[in-house]
């Protein structure tokens, strides 16, 4: 599934470290979500839809088209 993580997290000037410790998981999980290789949990997904202000379908596009930030 494509998504907007790596872009959003890159705007705020964020490490793959310092949003899983927002997210209070590993950055191995960061990393496999960015590249599309581990869809997350709806709990988490909600999480990351929290840490970045915005809905979960602004993160992810299930269809895997590209998902522009904003």
């Amino acid at each position: 599934m494509k998504n907007s993580l790596n872009e959003r997290r890159q705007e705020r000037g964020w490490s793959q470290q310092r949003l899983a410790d927002e997210l209070g998981v590993s950055r191995q999980t960061v990393i496999s979500i960015e590249r599309g290789r581990f869809d997350p949990s709806l709990p988490l997904a909600f999480r990351l839809a929290g840490v970045f202000g915005c809905r979960i379908d602004d993160l992810f596009d299930p269809r895997g088209e590209d998902t522009p930030p904003g």
